[in-house]
């Protein structure tokens, strides 16, 4: 049977604006999450020859990630209300700062900064709450799922690209060279950003529930009040912190076992690679199925791979195959989880709401990948956080079953009439 959602579903049935925004916004992710995927390649160049430790190293990019989720709900409520073109283009220019500044770092002081706070806030400006508070006010309700998992993969085929770029500007210039040559592709999302366009100050396309009356204030207490926001959010904490303590370790981790170091990269290229496909899935999946749900099978099947992952023997074969199956689940909770916000607390506010079950992930991230370098340093060993990181995934999986999609201003309605 033809899947009536792919069926109705085409550039010209959501209109001119929101297919423009969809390309621009796509790209913006591309270049946005292809650059930070290839951070972990700098971690040996940068420490061996600044003669830093690994913590420090792991320390700026987990300190990246927290600033890019405690600042990612005020970036949204500015997005709302001011348009993502501004924040966007703020944003790049923040990232493509902060990369140029990495590479001039003669201290440790300077890089923590550029890499944990240029570019965290540059990645708040220019990542996932902002592009999609966009583009789900220009489309109708049913295509929400589906044009966000096309822009998530679209971001991860950025993950894919960015791997070969990086390492391969790593050997031809160094690591400054290479970080400099990044930041000339962050500001490739300039031009990117004045295709992005605004809703008119109507209901969104197909959607007129009471929660668009709310403002800013009430939307985030009426959020922070439901007992499924809050299981989301931890969802997406889990999320994070297994994301980027792999993304940044998995090089050195491979290598302390031995394995050459374009092992890694082809590991975290597949990962990029399938996550095209994964996401796709995930948000075309998503307009048929019930998302919580989807949410807990792929919180499940993350922690049983890393789970085989580490306890056969870590060899060149095993580490692709978990970097070929890794990457179908490695960001398709994302548009399930903000389609799960569009879905119960509408979307007019849907970047700053978004924003704050971001923040979750970003605090996952922070802890995932600076506890990474932590442990290694006392222990010589990453075996207690990829316990963690299985452990959060079995919690999430319960936790996200039971999440309603039911729209919540609907509900008090009906519950007090």
């Amino acid at each position: 049977m033809a899947d009536p959602v792919s069926e109705k579903f085409s550039m010209q049935a959501i209109g001119r604006n929101a297919a423009i925004a969809l390309a621009c916004g796509s790209f913006i992710l591309l270049f946005s999450l292809g650059i930070r995927h290839g951070f972990g390649l700098f971690l040996k160049p940068v420490t061996v020859d600044q003669g830093w430790s690994r913590e420090s190293f792991a320390f700026a990019i987990a300190l990246q990630n927290l600033l890019w989720g405690i600042c990612q709900p005020f970036v949204g409520v500015l997005a709302d209300r001011l348009g993502a073109r501004l924040i966007v283009l703020i944003g790049a220019l923040l990232y493509a700062g902060g990369l140029w500044l990495m590479a001039a770092a003669g201290n440790e002081a300077v890089f923590i900064f550029a890499a944990g706070v240029l570019v965290g806030l540059g990645l708040a400006g220019t990542t996932f709450p902002v592009i999609f508070g966009t583009i789900s006010r220009l489309v109708a309700p049913q295509h929400r799922s589906l044009v966000m998992g096309i822009a998530t993969s679209v971001g991860s085929f950025g993950q894919f690209i960015m791997l070969p770029v990086s390492l391969g500007l790593l050997s031809w210039l160094d690591w400054q060279g290479a970080l400099i040559a990044l930041s000339l592709f962050a500001l490739m999302m300039l031009p990117l950003a004045i295709g992005l366009r605004e809703a008119p100050e109507t209901p969104p396309i197909g959607e007129a529930l009471p929660s668009l009356e709310l403002n800013a204030f009430e939307a985030v207490k009426e959020a922070l009040a439901a007992r499924d926001f809050w299981l989301l959010s931890f969802g997406f904490f889990a999320c994070g912190f297994q994301v980027v303590f792999i993304a940044v370790h998995l090089p050195a981790f491979l290598a302390d076992e031995g394995l050459a170091p374009h092992v890694a990269t082809i590991v975290l290229a597949l990962i990029g690679l399938l996550n095209v496909a994964g996401t796709y899935y995930a948000g075309l999946w998503g307009g048929r199925y019930r998302k919580p749900m989807l949410l807990s099978w792929v919180y499940l099947l993350r922690g049983l791979l890393i789970a085989a992952f580490i306890l056969l023997p870590i060899t060149p074969l095993s580490a692709y195959i978990f970097g070929f199956l890794m990457g179908l689940f490695w960001l398709s909770t994302v548009p399930l989880t903000n389609g799960t916000i569009a879905s119960a607390w509408g979307v007019k506010h849907m970047s700053m709401l978004g924003g704050i079950v971001f923040f979750w992930h970003q605090l996952g991230s922070f802890i995932g990948g600076w506890l990474g370098g932590y442990l290694y340093d006392r222990t010589g060993s990453y075996d207690i956080v990829w316990m963690l990181a299985i452990g959060f995934s079995l919690i999430s999986a319960i936790l996200n079953w039971p999440i309603s999609e039911t729209p919540r201003r609907a509900e008090a309605s009906r519950v007090g009439s």
